[in-house]
């Protein structure tokens, strides 16, 4: 019996000590410390690798996991670099490698090939008209779905609103001005007001604009003008000087009065192919709609020959460095009011809400769609979405797409709020109504192209519209990057027919007449 006693008290004394231990390490107690309570519930491990996402990430984890008594979400921060492979590694060699992961659609491929991706389990989820072409497309690879498309990212033109308000109140006034006196003309004319009680009230005018006279109901009489300018009437005036076509930004130039502080009516980042994209997105096919189709990719011909012929040509009217300016610097000059129209992407938002908010900004800016180029030609900018994944080799597949079906159909705005993001699915109820703009321009984007094969593709074209910029002959260049694309396409020399070259005075004809 002494001896049972003694195992019973050395097994009392070692769970004793062990409760000690677990109060040390924890500061509670193990009733107190809930995730004992959770080892029942399934771990849906989620990788990220953008640290601007983890307040977003965690509140819904968080939020799920409150909802679902069966399923835990463990957002995890890795690091970006050689990303995917780490994620193959992870998943082959250890035990906590993720069930879900955040990518771009552009590496898609490479993930599905590679048994990393996995074709989601659609029952009508992402068809059912909450998700823009863009989105599904860009989760779409040889027609399976193999993500869901979380976020993305897209450029379109913004311009300081201050600006245009102040530019169409001048131009109402002056058109007030121009009827007022047209109207006491007709009057003169009509024998209604004597010549002399006429000319010496002009005579006052001319005193009052030298400031020769003055007169107590001054002040009330330049209210009473300033009434008759009603704010929408302001509204619309600004919505007819925005422009439909790039051309229309020259139109703009010629007759803007520009302020002492305006460096530029129209700059954006040359250097950069997310910005410069929409010039020839229109007419350039990369893969089809999907991106993923190698028998789709037309990138020499005569439409995106002219329309180069249309950006080199810019560079007379709006001449842009590129050796002196970058996206970063250019997001700063607009909001110190320095330029009145850029091409930026979603994050610019943010940014102005912190100049705001510091006091280091004065403006009101807006968000507008992405004009056209000229009559003749229109325009189609870039986007790159960020999807959620289910990683093949998850155990925990079905509750890893139950996770990302909830971080999809999340309609707060929270992403916004918390990590600077737009959401790729519609409905999301923004603060900022502006980002809707966004939104509205993501959906006839056109995605990046997921095949392996057409990797170094925008590298190319960056290179390209640069040397355009400075002046290179736009056929030869746009020749020598399908030739280079289709060699890596083929597998073997490729050399493409040379295209007669589109008529440069038609296309200077083009800008002139839309600006006309």
């Amino acid at each position: 019996m002494r001896l049972r006693v003694r195992i019973i008290s050395i097994i009392l004394v070692a769970c004793a000590l062990a409760g000690t231990y677990v109060y040390a390490r924890s500061d509670r107690s193990i009733f107190e410390d809930y995730s004992f309570f959770s080892r029942n519930k399934t771990t849906v491990r989620l990788w990220y690798t953008d640290d601007s996402l983890t307040p977003y990430l965690q509140s819904k984890a968080v939020a799920y996991s409150e909802s679902n008594s069966k399923v835990r979400v463990e957002p995890v921060l890795v690091s970006g670099l050689e990303y995917l492979e780490a994620v193959n590694k992870a998943s082959v060699e250890e035990d906590n490698y993720p069930d879900l992961y955040i990518i771009t659609n552009d590496s898609l491929e490479k993930a599905y090939l590679a048994g990393l991706a996995k074709e989601i389990t659609d029952d009508g989820f992402l068809t059912k008209g909450d998700f823009p072409a863009a989105a599904l497309n860009s989760v779409t690879y040889k027609d399976k779905l193999v993500a869901y498309p979380f976020y993305f990212e897209t450029s379109t033109l913004l311009y300081n609103r201050t600006y245009l308000e102040n530019m169409a109140t001048e131009n109402l006034q002056s058109e007030i001005d121009i009827q007022e006196g047209e109207a006491a003309q007709a009057e003169i004319d009509a024998g209604q007001v004597p010549v002399e009680e006429a000319e010496a009230s002009e005579d006052i005018d001319e005193a009052e604009d030298e400031d020769e006279y003055y007169y107590e109901d001054d002040e009330e009489e330049a209210e009473d003008t300033s009434s008759v300018i009603t704010q929408l009437m302001i509204d619309e005036a600004v919505a007819e000087s925005l422009p439909l076509n790039i051309s229309d930004i020259l139109k703009f130039a010629e007759v803007y009065n520009a302020p002492e502080q305006v460096e530029a009516v129209f700059r954006w980042d040359v250097t950069d192919i997310f910005y410069n994209y929409f010039f020839v997105g229109n007419y350039m096919s990369v893969g089809g709609d999907a991106g993923d189709d190698l028998d789709q990719f037309d990138i020499y011909n005569t439409d995106t020959i002219s329309c180069m012929k249309i950006y080199q040509q810019l560079n007379q009217f709006f001449a842009i460095d590129p050796e002196q300016i970058d996206y970063d610097k250019i997001v700063q000059d607009f909001i110190d009011g320095k330029i009145v129209f850029t091409i930026a992407t979603t994050d610019i938002m943010k940014k102005i809400e912190e100049a705001k908010a510091s006091g280091q900004c004065e403006y009101e800016f807006e968000v507008a769609d992405m004009p056209g180029l000229t009559g003749d030609f229109g325009s189609r900018t870039m986007s790159v979405t960020e999807c959620l994944v289910v990683n093949g080799y998850s155990e925990n597949s079905l509750e890893a797409e139950d996770v990302a079906r909830y971080f999809c159909s999340d309609n707060s705005g929270d992403i916004y709020k918390l990590s600077g993001k737009l959401a790729a699915h519609e409905g999301v109820n923004y603060e900022d109504t502006k980002l809707n703009t966004f939104v509205s321009v993501y959906a006839d984007s056109v995605p990046m192209p997921k095949t392996i094969e057409t990797s170094n593709l925008w590298m190319e074209l960056e290179i390209a519209f640069t040397n355009i910029w400075n002046g290179a002959d736009c056929n030869s260049t746009l020749k020598a990057v399908s030739e280079s694309i289709m060699t890596q396409i083929t597998g073997t020399p490729y050399t493409e027919t040379t295209i007669p070259d589109p008529d440069d005075k038609a296309i200077t004809a083009g800008l002139v007449e839309d600006n006309d």
